[in-house]
């Protein structure tokens, strides 16, 4: 993901701060932004060093368990084990994965952890471009599978200016 702060010599950024600006239980804290699968020691002393209240996994879109980035060993195991050690640590944490992921994340212990926010990302290029009547359903893998029934919500009404984060709200991220 190409963010503002990446220019130089190296385009490469393993963690770095700011205030959760997405509209989240979080959202005004100060946040420990982490990408990829770190070593939980690196993670809590950032976290602890920069007077962190918040950390966000997955930073970047780097939640890819099934894909690993670069060189890194990522696959569901590390990431369940990762995310259950945030957790035990204490910390809000927040897990930021594309909708493809739910299902697994909806399987884990953790979900049911008070202080983990799971955040499901829901790509729609071109929003704008969908005309009044568009509808977002939230549905299930299948016919009466897990859910009770299906949710369909108009697009028009899920882009509401009080929850909306301009993109420009994210430049003031500090890499680390």
């Amino acid at each position: 993901m190409n963010r503002d702060y990446l220019t130089g010599t190296s385009n490469v950024v393993n963690f770095f701060t700011g205030i959760e600006i997405e509209h989240t239980p979080a959202y005004g804290l100060k946040t420990l932004f982490v990408v990829g699968i770190k070593p939980l020691h690196a993670i809590l002393n950032y976290f602890y060093e920069e007077n962190c209240s918040h950390i966000y996994l997955g930073a970047n879109h780097s939640f890819k368990p099934d894909q690993g980035i670069g060189d890194e060993f990522s696959s569901y195991e590390t990431w369940n084990n990762l995310i259950s050690s945030v957790l035990y640590s204490n910390i809000l944490t927040t897990l930021d994965f594309d909708v493809h992921y739910a299902e697994w994340i909806s399987t884990r212990p953790f979900i049911n952890n008070n202080l983990f926010i799971p955040q499901i990302s829901v790509k729609i290029p071109n929003i704008r471009n969908f005309n009044y009547n568009s509808m977002l359903k939230i549905d299930d893998k299948d016919f009466k599978a897990s859910n009770p029934g299906v949710w369909c919500h108009r697009l028009h009404n899920l882009q509401d200016d009080k929850i909306f984060t301009d993109w420009n709200k994210y430049s003031k991220d500090n890499p680390l």
